[in-house]
């Protein structure tokens, strides 16, 4: 009895913890057209000041905002039903929210939610919310496009189960924080340009898991826009992506480190430019990197990565950065799918003369291709220039063009090693399945075209 007596005491102590505010109790409106940021930002700030608690977004309203700022020990939750919907006005959007860490995108530096030293904060519920980012309401022309999320030297930071829809800019930006997890969630942006999903910046001990993401650039962004922030030990699986541009992207910021990234039990599908972009522009070392258990279809270039100079952060010295390297990375278990694509559908992974990407493997991966390469692909150059000298912008695949293989071109590369790889083609294709341009200790085995074993004999070795 005295047991019974104690449980029923604990738990009407822990309700009496758990402590909710209601944004309708502090003033909100909530009818999808009332402005209330004030509401809702005395809900978080008294939260926070009594100790943290839940503050509530109730199912069936639909509540207004400008910029809002999150606090620590509070859990921002959207309820199923309840929609947390952007001002559709520029001016409601602060402009002390820090800024965007890319160059010549100064018209992102708003956000919508925002917050800078918090700790211990989440967002959460099967609610939406809601960028209202169409362009109708944002452009350059209308003052700049807010982002939805931006966090600042944060630490534990749970996400969970949220909808995030129409940011106006990227989803969220999460600068030099750590531990965070990202659970359940669902991201589409679609309605304006440069729709990331996560854009983790310079983090540590990252944790996604069984989301999904339909963007309109890259869904998953690992950067470091800082030489003293290093991107580390990250962690993503169980997730599905479709994109605009690439499923995943490490790098193009990348003035400091990154290391211990894995990437498993994913699905890819319809993605215009790349699945698994890795690029290492500004001076930093990207080394083990595991990539497991991946499906993907019509995903062009199911890895691409390169290893080259350019300047991409906004805060980064005008002069180029020295090479570093880049090296350690394990692809394994992939199947690719891209018999409805062109002809340009391959791995590509490319270092530079003298600057190799070091220590690579390619293991147990089936390729389908629609075929379609010609002689005059075979004898394509793949100048060096191309990557070397681009001017003002981002190595891309647009900067190399057809390329003279048909399933994997490796260059400049220090131990690559490919074993067990099927490409299936389903038309004529003149060029050869595998190309080493300047590889060094490149081995591959059980190499199968169509079912036909290819001896190691026939991989096309340039440059040696």
């Amino acid at each position: 009895m005295k047991k019974i007596f104690l449980i029923i005491t604990l738990c009407f102590s822990i309700q009496i913890i758990a402590k909710e505010y209601n944004v309708l109790d502090f003033g909100a409106k909530a009818d999808g057209v009332t402005l209330d940021t004030k509401a809702v930002q005395k809900a978080i700030d008294v939260c926070s000041k009594e100790g943290g608690g839940t503050v509530l977004i109730p199912s069936g309203k639909t509540v207004v905002i400008g910029t809002i700022y999150m606090k620590d020990f509070v859990t921002l939750h959207v309820e199923n039903g309840a929609v947390l919907l952007g001002s559709p006005n520029y001016e409601d959007y602060t402009t002390d929210t820090h800024k965007n860490t890319y160059k010549n995108e100064p018209h992102m530096d708003r956000c919508l939610i925002f917050a800078k030293n918090a700790t211990s904060f989440a967002i959460e519920g099967y609610g939406v919310i809601d960028g209202n980012g169409y362009t109708k309401n944002f452009s350059k022309k209308t003052g700049g496009r807010p982002m939805m999320l931006r966090f600042l030297n944060c630490s534990k930071i749970h996400m969970k189960d949220i909808t995030l829809i129409n940011p106006a800019a990227w989803t969220s930006a999460w600068l030099y924080c750590d531990e965070i997890v990202v659970s359940g969630i669902k991201i589409h942006s679609r309605v304006n340009g440069n729709g990331d999903g996560l854009d983790f910046d310079g983090c540590t001990n990252v944790r996604v898991s069984n989301s999904s993401f339909d963007t309109s650039d890259d869904s998953i962004c690992l950067q470091t826009s800082r030489p003293d922030k290093p991107c580390k030990n990250i962690v993503i699986t169980n997730c599905v992506f479709t994109s605009k541009w690439a499923g995943m992207r490490i790098g193009l910021a990348s003035r400091g480190d990154f290391e211990s990234v894995t990437v498993s039990n994913c699905t890819f599908y319809d993605i215009e430019d790349s699945g698994l972009k890795i690029q290492m522009n500004e001076g930093g070392e990207m080394k083990n990197m595991s990539f497991t258990n991946l499906v993907m279809k019509n995903v062009p270039r199911p890895v691409f990565m390169t290893f080259c100079q350019q300047r991409a952060g906004v805060d980064a010295p005008m002069e180029m950065a020295p090479y570093k390297a880049m090296h350690s990375f394990i692809f394994s278990d992939i199947i690719a799918d891209n018999s409805e694509l062109d002809k340009n559908s391959a791995f590509f992974i490319t270092g530079m003369p003298n600057h190799y990407i070091t220590d690579i493997q390619l293991n147990n991966i089936q390729f389908t291709i629609s075929g379609g390469g010609t002689k005059e692909d075979v004898s394509n150059l793949i100048k060096e220039y191309t990557l070397e000298t681009l001017g003002d912008w981002w190595p891309e695949f647009g900067k190399v063009g057809t390329l003279p293989a048909s399933g994997i071109y490796a260059r400049h590369i220090k131990g690559l090693s490919i074993h067990n790889f099927h490409l299936k083609i389903k038309n004529e294709d003149a060029r050869p399945a595998i190309v080493f341009d300047d590889v060094v200790y490149g081995t591959a085995s059980n190499i199968f075209v169509n079912n036909q074993v290819i001896q190691n004999k026939e991989i096309v070795r340039k440059s040696e």
